[in-house]
């Protein structure tokens, strides 16, 4: 399986916010950003040049593609996707990139950041509608259920990922139970659900249509 291997911190750094990319840490004086809010490099603090036209473009593809953890062709791939489906392109993106099921596992709390999300998905500890499902990039559909298999349900990091993210709000379009480690998906997800970062999903859309 493919994976993004680079420092979590520098890509933060990279697009100058918090990318939340490794859980619970990103809420502390720890994080990267409160510490060193520049560019990584050596001459990181120098580059103040102002972005604008294709490396506007560039850094908003960049950002959503980090903040999901998609390597560049896995992205592509769903962008071509969306640009294929009726509707506006830009909020079919963030519909199929919010319908992934790793990212669904972080929405519900079962992981602290979309990487321990993927690897739960990856280990075989999350069934949809009763079936083991191990694919980061299923797509969950309208009514499915989602649930901690049976033998997982005691799994230490999974149930210290629920209680250390009790103070993460669910999105409206997902009904979940923490106590029994199970969730339902009540309607598609919408653009406002998106609300841990500002993206704007046109400038991905300009990007690729070049």
């Amino acid at each position: 399986m493919a994976r993004n291997l680079a420092p979590s911190c520098r890509q933060c750094r990279r697009e100058a916010m918090k990318l939340f990319l490794k859980g619970e840490r990103c809420h502390t004086e720890k994080c990267a950003i409160e510490k060193r809010n520049f560019v990584p490099g050596q001459h990181g603090k120098d580059r103040k040049a102002k972005i604008q036209g294709y490396g506007l473009q560039l850094r908003e593809k960049q950002k959503a593609r980090r903040y999901y953890g998609l390597l560049e062709r896995q992205f592509r791939n769903l962008f071509e996707k969306a640009a294929q489906m009726k509707g506006v392109t830009g909020e079919n993106l963030i519909n199929m990139l919010e319908r992934r099921l790793d990212n669904v596992i972080y929405r519900l709390g079962f992981g602290t950041s979309r990487s321990q999300a993927r690897q739960v998905v990856r280990h075989g500890h999350i069934t949809v509608n009763g079936r083991k499902v191990n694919i980061p990039s299923f797509q969950v559909k309208l009514n499915d259920v989602i649930e901690v298999a049976e033998k997982s349900r005691q799994n230490p990091a999974i149930l210290a990922a629920r209680d250390a993210t009790a103070h993460q709000p669910t999105p409206a379009w997902l009904e979940v139970d923490r106590d029994n480690l199970r969730a339902k998906v009540l309607t598609q997800p919408k653009r406002s659900d998106l609300v841990q970062i500002q993206l704007n999903e046109q400038l991905i859309v300009e990007l690729y249509s070049k």
